[in-house]
């Protein structure tokens, strides 16, 4: 089986910056889902508009699967944000997958900090100065807040994330 080091957590916590760091430390490739499903899927922010949270969760996980089944080589995988905490029957392969990755021993959760109101203030700024994203700071607020409990629950090594990601990195 090819090894692959997932990243895990919200978005804003440095998942890609860190990714890009240490897969190039390792010598391994570097997998965006965001951006895999993108290229297959279009926008994310249309596809739940076309589709609802559930119909964007679910073609994340095929995304996913097809993704990872076509790996040649060892990676680094930066996960969607909200990829662990799916509801359970949003794909019957969910549970399974979500379970394996949790108890992954090569899984992390990178944060800026591990305490919620510190984590929501940074990755609320961080959220909020990315062009790209149209959130409000009250919805990025409650969208961080509302999965922080999940995250912290997760039975997967964790990471401060708050320092250059070369560092972290290392």
């Amino acid at each position: 089986m090819i090894p692959v080091v997932h990243l895990v957590g919200p978005g804003g916590a440095g998942k890609t910056s860190v990714g890009i760091s240490l897969a190039g430390r390792l010598g391994w490739h570097f997998v965006d889902l965001d951006q895999r499903f993108m290229a297959c899927e279009g926008d994310i922010t249309a596809c739940i508009e076309a589709h609802g949270y559930a119909g964007y969760a679910r073609r994340n996980v095929s995304t996913y699967l097809q993704t990872k089944s076509a790996l040649a080589a060892p990676a680094v995988c930066a996960l969607s944000s909200g990829f662990m905490t799916y509801p359970a029957d949003v794909d019957t392969r969910y549970p399974a997958l979500r379970s394996s990755i949790e108890s992954d021993a090569l899984t992390a959760l990178p944060l800026p900090a591990f305490d919620l109101e510190t984590c929501v203030d940074i990755i609320v700024k961080k959220q909020l100065s990315r062009p790209y994203l149209s959130g409000s700071r009250a919805n990025e607020e409650s969208r961080i807040r509302a999965r922080f409990p999940r995250f912290m629950a997760l039975q997967c090594t964790r990471f401060r994330s708050d320092a250059e990601p070369d560092h972290t990195a290392s």
